[in-house]
């Protein structure tokens, strides 16, 4: 397995008809291995719980690669569905992207 982070910019609505997009190109992005994956959501205007569903599968996936998955750039709103749901507790949320990949680094990637 690669030690290399993978960071992926995502952009636009994650919502029911989005979703089926976005799980695919997620899935596709993290089929190289990566130990440490960086999901840039500054693109994202909308995000509901289909939006939510794929992040919370893309986190499971790599978590059962032996990957870390995290957040950055989350937008308020998407952050507070993360709150409310209580998605916060599970998913790492960094403000920057440079941030998050320090950070994954810094630890290892676990």
């Amino acid at each position: 397995m690669s030690e290399s982070s993978l960071f992926v910019q995502l952009g636009g609505e994650m919502d029911y008809e989005t979703a089926p997009v976005f799980r695919e190109r997620l899935l596709e992005e993290m089929a190289g291995g990566q130990r440490r994956v960086v999901l840039d959501l500054s693109g994202v205007s909308f995000c509901d719980s289909a939006g939510l569903s794929v992040l919370l599968g893309a986190w499971r996936r790599a978590d059962q690669a032996g990957a870390v998955l995290v957040l950055a750039c989350v937008p308020p709103k998407v952050q507070r569905m993360l709150n409310m749901t209580g998605m916060d507790t599970v998913l790492r949320v960094y403000d920057t992207v440079a941030e998050a990949g320090d950070e994954l680094v810094a630890d290892g990637g676990a």
